[in-house]
């Protein structure tokens, strides 16, 4: 898929929300001690930041290897 090689600046601005955006519902989480839903906002975060990275990577994805 050419899409991520051909729209660079939408990937960097989609890892860049996704990374800032998770990296806060992370530590926003944290700071929720002895709560469960800071532990679920802590997951969204995780989620986030593995997306980020996902997106990160898709470029360097080999074509004939696809997940």
């Amino acid at each position: 898929m050419k899409f991520w090689k051909e729209h660079a600046s939408l990937r960097v601005g989609i890892i860049a929300l996704f990374f800032f955006v998770g990296l806060a519902l992370v530590i926003y989480g944290w700071t929720m001690t002895g709560r469960l839903s800071g532990l679920g906002l802590m997951i969204v975060g995780v989620i986030l930041l593995l997306s980020a990275l996902m997106v990160y990577n898709k470029p360097f994805q080999d074509e004939r290897r696809k997940l």
